[in-house]
């Protein structure tokens, strides 16, 4: 068993990054949008700042839940997520504007959709 609070604290704080991530990524139409321009430059280090926090926040939650609450949602692969943030904390200076484009577009709302999800399940669960 967890703890059920904590837990739920983690997963909200994530789905706050997410959200802004996705407020953030509105305006970038390509790859191109985020090194073209010292505004997009800030926009990928906003993101890219998030998703850090998204990645350490799945980690804290590996933590408290003993490793048994994001193995039941296997459709997102945590595992990356958790790498995502390794590379962007420990190889900022090699990040790729195409790899965080590819991530926002095409990930980041099902990560948000699974995310709630989660929340949801472990609201309506009674703990003991």
């Amino acid at each position: 068993m967890y703890d059920k609070d904590i837990s739920l604290e983690i997963l909200r704080q994530i789905c706050n990054s997410i959200e802004t991530i996705i407020k953030r990524f509105k305006p970038i139409m390509s790859p191109d949008d985020f090194t073209y321009s010292d505004a997009g430059l800030e926009k990928l280090d906003a993101i890219c700042m998030q998703l850090i926090a998204i990645g350490e926040g799945l980690k804290n939650l590996d933590k408290v839940t003993n490793n048994s609450l994001l193995k039941n949602y296997p459709d997102i692969e945590w595992k990356k997520i958790k790498g995502m943030r390794d590379i962007i904390t420990h190889h900022y200076f090699d990040l790729n504007a195409e790899a965080i484009y590819e991530v926002c577009k095409n990930h980041i709302e099902k990560l948000r959709q699974t995310i709630k999800k989660i929340i949801k399940d472990i609201e309506s669960k009674p703990f003991t």
